[in-house]
């Protein structure tokens, strides 16, 4: 009989300015040079501004702010671009800002849980090497950008940029 177990899950150590993130290497769509531009008006304080990344327009937040941290923008900052879960056709992204280049690893079933405080987005927190990294709740970061309308005024963004006009429902 076929043993249908991984033996490993290769995964991106996301590096952010007060905690590090780990991901499957398949929530990520791409890792992006950071691009500067206009803050948002009247959206919450998490949501940094709408990028445009091949023909998509994407919200791009600061994974700490909405955690209840401060914003940083260092020097090293890039923005990685995730996959949503959601099926949604209208909204396939979510941009993240991280402080630096995210380093692959592979892990396995052997990962050590660490005991530390948990935000409301955050399902776990693992020992990678020598760091704590915090396993990110997707679904609930997606209904916080769908919630906060955010999604809506992206989908908004990119119809308008090809004139499309209205936007339905979500």
């Amino acid at each position: 009989m076929l043993d249908h177990r991984v033996g490993s899950l290769t995964s991106l150590l996301l590096p952010l300015s007060d905690r590090y993130l780990l991901l499957p290497n398949v929530a990520i769509a791409e890792l992006i040079d950071w691009q500067h531009g206009e803050p948002s008006r009247d959206t919450p304080p998490w949501h940094l501004r709408t990028i445009n990344w091949r023909d998509h327009a994407v919200p791009l937040i600061s994974f700490e702010v909405a955690c209840g941290s401060s914003l940083v923008i260092g020097e090293r900052a890039r923005i990685v671009i995730l996959n949503t879960l959601g099926g949604n056709p209208d909204f396939k992204f979510i941009a993240i800002v991280v402080q630096g280049i995210p380093r692959s690893y592979k892990v396995d079933s052997q990962l050590s849980f660490v005991d530390v405080h948990l935000s409301a987005l955050e399902l776990a927190a693992v020992q990678v090497g020598d760091h704590v990294a915090k396993i990110p709740d997707l679904e609930a970061l997606e209904r916080w950008v769908m919630g906060g309308g955010l999604a809506q005024a992206a989908v908004l963004a990119l119809r308008v940029l090809h004139g499309r006009g209205q936007v339905p429902a979500l």
